[in-house]
């Protein structure tokens, strides 16, 4: 049995020791004795063979309503403390071995490149024009609030001061006490948030991650980049490269949530502005503290005159200017007068200053200089620029054809929403290759379609730079993107802007090639795209539509036929993959995923959505952003210049074959049985995860409805607490069962060897697996369910999962789950003991809380405590939804 580092096994136990001495100093050893009895109970029933968890639950069911919630913190925030250390571990500086480190360096995958045949003027060419881009959603998965995230990172920096050997010990001591006081205030620390995030707080939310971590994580990463670069080519990194690309859908998203309006659309793209030119400020001030050299080339003395410091002239002006710009972002964000005299608002403005000093250095024999601040200030202010951050903009199709439809009424020209595709298409083309404004200034426009309107204007007046893509979800016809393109016309937009369809349901995927190829085929659109096109693909609701594995298989065909389709066209296509952090929303290992994708799908661009908890997990720490900027930026590189092989056609007949059967034992249960919804409303804390202020959108996209009205996240969200997992196998099961009688287990196995695609999926259901956990969900049902229908159709669906978890290790010729993974199964293992209470806590708190809503109140401490358990077995799992 694979155990953990002994270096991060010693910092979870310093940091469990710590956290224990937090709560002894609280009145009272009661509490923290009590805590450590209810641990030793949750081990040693995981030790017996039959688990039955006796132990613990008898001990959980003598606790005092006053006791509920120093247990609950007590594991939840062992669970943050021990995420904590793991995450540290992964970046930690002391390493025993070159191969202990968690990302393969670019040098490495250069070198494995060149030694497959590509040349040094390939792989320099795709480096180079390579765009890989990061979007951060404001999914409502981030558990954690801000306030103990910082002390969080400020623990992993005091856990890195440790690391050194050269302390003395009175520093030795200081740093601990530093700690031991940061755990003792997390402890200290309410960890619920008791307000809902604006759409605005979640966009502050995102600049942090960009203040904290990215901006020095970016030049560092692209300084490794352009190092590897030039020693596997002999060429580095273009000064203007911009291979990586952040944007955000914080602020831009008002796909069904109604709290995203023009105005607050319009506040963050300020915000944004105020961020950059704060950050901007803080690197020139610095610069001018550096730059102090006299010698200067022509092109500098010419704008700096016969100052003895030229440098620090050009730069002192950008400051001006710069103050300027902060003092105009921040009066316009107040709703004062703004003085745009002297600002900086196109990029260039930002760029053509630095660049100036930049050459002036290097013609003057002084590169090395160049090489320092300077140029981690000119990529930043290529990557970041004047708006800091992308802003995607997402609205549904329908409130488009709305629009366009009071705008046709009103000219009275007919009835728009009745017209079909081809005369829709045929108005819209007419219109956008006329001159003329289509509506008279005086139109007074219905309040949904002035919301629309008004927020086409906001995005007309930002910079290219200020503007990632405009996401048209339920899009499926031509006249879906042409209708945007048209509103932003009439609303100033001065050039073109990317409109990318979403395709997501499984009908959605099927037809998205021949919505894309009736795209193509009008002759104005494809003027208008330049030969560039994105299409996102909707990985969380395919899932909750068709089941894990018909959904993995529908987007790896539409992938691949989109591909087809755009190639037919002479179009490039990026593909935008709109993935959760969970198996059942199109999580798992980047690299992995984007190495099995579709070959030719991954060329040269990539576009990803990061959320919640996992922008924490991969981007919090500038170390890990590096990390993970280097791992999908090789993964891009090397699925572009090296991608897997095509599938055997048998293999795609397997597929099929496998998800006939999938596709219809999923939804037998998830839309065709009576009982199933009212299972999951009673047997999960779905209706509970309302009170968790997670973020500013509502959980449904409708009041009231079934399954097919929930949002994805509190969907995976609900299976998770109670640790059935069930979208994340139901039909693999019977798939899987089926391919077993039929003999087809050594077809699958070829698959699992030859086709990174597949082998992916099962490894990554296998994760999921040994996630689940037959005797808490068991507990769950025992506990909430009184229907004994209700009770069967759970009995029946752990039997599922049980014969899944046997086809999986027969499939995979193992004896038990995460052999492969021994590390992954330690970490579980470790956690067990503090996610175990919670859940048991959990099922009991939530009857609790419903007999209370019955009688009209819950009383606080159930409500609170019920809340830790939410926040705790998120932590405990590592994801929510």
């Amino acid at each position: 049995m694979t155990e953990l580092h002994p270096d991060l096994r010693e910092n979870v136990r310093m940091l469990g020791e710590l956290l224990g001495q937090s709560i002894q100093r609280q009145p009272g050893r009661e509490c923290y004795e009590l805590i450590e009895e209810i641990r030793a109970a949750a081990k040693s029933d995981r030790r017996q063979e039959s688990g039955s968890g006796q132990r613990l639950v008898n001990l959980l069911g003598k606790l005092r309503d006053d006791e509920l919630l120093p247990v609950t913190r007590a594991f939840n925030q062992f669970l943050n403390l021990a995420n904590l250390a793991e995450q540290y571990h992964g970046i930690r500086r002391k390493r025993d071995h070159e191969s202990d480190l968690m990302v393969e360096p670019l040098a490495g995958v250069f070198d494995r490149l060149k030694n497959s045949g590509v040349s040094a003027e390939i792989l320099h060419k795709c480096v180079t024009d390579l765009r890989v881009e990061f979007v951060l959603t404001a999914h409502p998965t981030e558990v954690a609030r801000r306030t103990l995230i910082m002390k969080y990172d400020e623990m992993s920096e005091c856990l890195a001061s440790l690391d050194h050997d050269d302390l003395l010990p009175a520093e030795r001591e200081a740093i601990t006490e530093r700690l031991s006081r940061l755990v003792a205030e997390a402890w200290h620390t309410d960890e619920i948030r008791h307000e809902r995030p604006t759409a605005v707080d979640e966009a502050k939310w995102g600049f942090a991650v960009i203040e904290n971590s990215l901006w020095q994580a970016l030049p560092r990463f692209l300084g490794n980049l352009d190092k590897s670069l030039q020693e596997a080519t002999g060429k580095g990194l273009p000064l203007q490269a911009v291979p990586v690309r952040i944007a955000s859908w914080m602020g831009g998203d008002r796909d069904g949530n109604p709290n995203v309006t023009h105005e607050v659309t319009r506040k963050v793209f300020l915000l944004g502005r105020w961020m950059a030119a704060d950050l901007f400020l803080r690197d020139i001030q610095s610069l001018r503290a550096e730059l102090s050299m006299w010698q200067a080339g022509d092109e500098l003395r010419a704008v700096a005159g016969d100052s003895r410091e030229p440098y620090r002239h050009v730069l002192a002006e950008l400051r001006d200017r710069l103050i300027k710009t902060r003092d105009w972002a921040e009066a316009s964000i107040n709703g004062e007068p703004a003085d745009t005299a002297g600002i900086l608002f196109e990029n260039d403005d930002l760029t053509a200053p630095l660049e100036l000093c930049y050459r002036s250095l290097v013609e003057c024999g002084l590169e090395y200089i160049a090489k320092g601040a300077l140029l981690d200030t000119i990529r930043r202010a290529h990557t970041f620029g004047l708006p800091l951050i992308r802003l995607d903009i997402r609205q549904e199709a329908t409130r488009h054809a709305e629009a366009v439809a009071e705008m046709v009424d009103y000219l009275g020209l007919g009835d728009y929403l009745s017209w079909p595709e081809a005369e829709r298409q045929a108005f819209l083309v007419r219109e956008l290759q006329g001159r003329r404004p289509l509506v008279p200034r005086n139109w007074e426009p219905s309040a949904q379609v002035r919301e629309v309107l008004d927020t086409c204007e906001v995005v007309a007046q930002q910079t290219p730079e200020a503007l990632g893509s405009y996401v048209i979800s339920m899009a499926s016809k031509p006249s879906d993107v042409l209708s945007v393109i048209l509103l932003l016309r009439e609303s100033g937009m001065k050039f073109p802007m990317r409109v990318v369809p979403l395709f997501e349901t499984l009908d959605d995927l099927r037809g998205a090639p021949e919505s894309m190829a009736a795209l193509y085929q009008v002759d104005w659109y494809r003027d208008y795209c330049k030969g560039q096109q994105e299409v996102m693909i909707g990985y969380s609701d395919s899932s909750k539509d068709a089941g894990q594995l018909m959904a993995a298989w529908a987007q790896y065909q539409a992938q691949e036929r989109l591909t087809q389709v755009a190639g037919e066209y002479g179009v490039h296509l990026t593909l935008f993959h709109g993935r959760g952090g969970t198996v059942g929303r199109g999580g798992g290992p980047a690299n992995r995923a984007i190495l099995s994708q579709p070959p030719g799908s991954v060329n040269g661009s990539f576009r990803i959505t990061e959320q919640g908890e996992m922008i924490r997990f991969k981007f919090g720490l500038p170390q890990l952003a590096v990390q993970s900027l280097t791992l999908y930026t090789s993964a891009v590189i090397e699925a572009t210049l090296a991608p897997p092989p095509e599938p055997e056609d048998n293999w795609r007949e397997t597929m099929d074959w496998l998800t006939s059967r999938s596709l219809k034992a999923y939804r037998e249960v998830v839309r065709d049985n009576p009982d199933f919804v009212p299972y999951f409303r009673q047997v999960t804390p779905e209706q509970a995860l309302g009170k968790l202020a997670l973020g500013s959108r509502p959980a449904r996209r409708k009041a009231s409805g079934g399954v097919e009205s929930l949002r994805a996240i509190p969907w995976i969200f609900a299976w998770t607490q109670m640790r059935l997992m069930l979208p994340s196998w139901l039909g693999s099961d019977v798939a899987l069962e089926d391919a077993a009688n039929e003999g087809r287990l050594p077809v699958l196995r070829e698959m699992m060897q030859g086709w990174p695609f597949f082998r992916t999926y099962v490894d990554m259901l296998e994760m999921v697996l040994a996630k689940a956990d037959l005797r808490i969900a068991g507990y769950y049902e025992k506990t909430l369910l009184d229907d004994d229908r209700l009770r069967e159709l759970g009995i029946s669906l752990g039997k599922r999962l049980e014969g899944c978890v046997q086809r999986l290790l027969e499939l995979k010729e193992q004896s038990e789950l995460l052999e492969g993974e021994p590390v992954f199964a330690h970490s579980m293992r470790v956690r067990n003991p503090y996610t175990d209470p919670l859940h048991y806590l959990q099922a009991e708190l939530l009857k609790r809380d419903r007999e209370s809503e019955g009688k009209g109140e819950v009383p606080e401490l159930v409500e609170r405590a019920l809340k830790v358990t939410m926040a705790g077995i998120s932590a405990g799992m590592r994801n929510t939804g």
